[in-house]
């Protein structure tokens, strides 16, 4: 008896009792997978032309200009050399001078590294300053501050060069990094500023019961909870000022420019031919330090942005 009621076939669910069947299912399934291959094929495809100007660069870096002028431009070298690179880095002409890119490309570091290391402590100390040391104005402090991220830089330019010329470091590496300093002050402070709020008062009050000072609290405590902020400020301010051409080409000179000048001169100055692969080869080099940066601490990047994100 048992056994012939467990062989009845299970009663089909009446009309409008909001039971779910495997036919009901399948239509549903099918949409989403046509949706997801939709936005899969979409964002492919968006990568694709994305990545197509790297694409033409790598692969024009790689292939002498013979087959380039043969009309293989975006396809794959089918006779691969490293020449152009080693041109652009060491013989190429800029200007009157052959030297490749090799002296810019240390101009550009002995710039780059005191500028990040400089705007990020400063903007560091101002962040917690106006978060821990509040003092009456502060809010002020902090707004023109904030007024300076909103300035161009063609606004600064005649100043900044006026300034430059009265403490004498006009046309030099050293004025360099004193303006993207001064520059970069006000987004540092603000990536910072936006961070400490979200720590709690009570560690600096703690702190100051246990009898730290004003270093001995910034050095101790809010600097070693500050990492993904610190990462944050050093891959903005790299990014900036290595990419920078403006300022470059304004407050420098000759021997002195950044290698972002050095690569408009090879690209602008070129007699002759064309030298593609050597421009390819030259822009891949000038480009290399950001892009390694992204790839190694990009995602500490989005991690600390979105950490100051919470209050304030």
């Amino acid at each position: 008896m048992a056994e012939a009621i467990s062989t009845l076939p299970s009663p089909s669910p009446a009309p409008g009792s909001g039971r779910v069947t495997k036919t009901d299912e399948t239509p549903r399934y099918n949409r989403a997978w046509i949706g997801r291959l939709f936005i899969y094929a979409t964002l492919i495809a968006m990568a694709a032309a994305y990545l197509m100007p790297l694409w033409v660069m790598v692969t024009t870096s790689l292939k002498p200009l013979e087959e380039i002028y043969g009309g293989s431009f975006i396809g794959f070298p089918q006779n691969f050399t490293l020449d152009a690179w080693r041109v652009a880095w060491s013989q190429a002409c800029i200007g009157t001078e052959c030297t490749g890119l090799k002296p810019y490309f240390v101009n550009s570091l002995l710039i780059v590294i005191p500028a990040v290391v400089l705007s990020t402590g400063i903007g560091a100390i101002n962040g917690y300053i106006l978060t821990k040391w509040r003092f009456p104005g502060a809010n002020l402090v902090f707004g023109l501050l904030l007024f300076g991220c909103f300035l161009p830089y063609q606004a600064i330019l005649i100043p900044m060069a006026r300034t430059l010329s009265l403490i004498g470091l006009a046309g030099s590496i050293p004025g360099l990094i004193l303006v993207h300093v001064s520059y970069g002050i006000c987004f540092t402070t603000l990536f910072f500023r936006n961070y400490f709020v979200t720590l709690p008062d009570d560690l600096t009050k703690a702190a100051l019961v246990d009898g730290a000072g004003f270093f001995r609290i910034f050095w101790s405590i809010i600097l070693p909870t500050s990492i993904p902020i610190i990462v944050v400020s050093c891959i903005w301010q790299f990014t900036q000022i290595w990419n920078d051409f403006l300022f470059g080409v304004s407050f420098t000179s000759g021997a002195h420019s950044p290698i972002t000048v050095a690569l408009n001169n090879i690209v602008n100055v070129t007699t002759g031919r064309k030298q593609y692969n050597i421009d390819m080869a030259a822009a891949m080099i000038a480009g290399i330090p950001t892009l390694l940066v992204y790839i190694v601490a990009g995602r500490y990047f989005v991690r600390g942005l979105t950490a100051g994100a919470v209050k304030g």
